[in-house]
């Protein structure tokens, strides 16, 4: 049995398959075994098994290998868990996650904003000046808007990501 008790472990992998598919890898066995063998072992649907063991697959944390029936020519795939590529999959999502961040702080700096005083939503200059400076969803006023907290935020993310890669 493959036992993820990691919280990191559980947290990447449960965002990746969801609970069901966390307790498909937790029920994996350490050999190669088929997706019915996991369904019936799990009593999760062969459906959300193969769903599940696909999607680990595109994120190289399963392999298969393809068998054919001699008599049938049915092919059967024997699935294995790769667990060793969890740092792996951690460290690129972490690479897109910092890509996303470079992209928002990017987006901080470079544009000037305006808040509704309402609390509905904020604004870049351009859209609030088109809507002469009043919000579109309630009508109240929109206010120029400091971002250097949320700039500071984001730098702060940065820097942590940056430092555990």
């Amino acid at each position: 049995m493959v036992s993820i008790e990691d919280p990191i472990y559980r947290s990447y992998l449960c965002k990746l398959v969801g609970e069901e598919g966390l307790q498909i890898v937790e029920s994996m066995p350490e050999d190669e075994v088929t997706d019915e063998h996991v369904a019936e072992i799990t009593g999760i649907s062969l459906n959300t098994v193969r769903r599940t063991l696909y999607l680990l697959y595109e994120h190289r944390l399963a392999k298969y290998r393809r068998e054919r029936d001699p008599e049938s020519g049915w092919l059967t795939y024997l699935w294995t868990l790769c667990v060793e590529n969890l740092d792996r999959a951690l460290e690129a999502e972490a690479r897109k996650l910092l890509r996303k961040l470079e992209e928002r702080l990017s987006y901080e700096k470079d544009h000037i904003f305006y808040a509704c005083v309402g609390g509905c939503a904020r604004f870049v200059f351009d859209e609030a000046s088109e809507n002469n400076f009043v919000c579109p969803f309630c009508g109240a006023g929109l206010e120029y808007m400091e971002n250097d907290r949320i700039v500071s935020t984001i730098e702060k993310r940065m820097g942590d990501l940056t430092a555990a890669l």
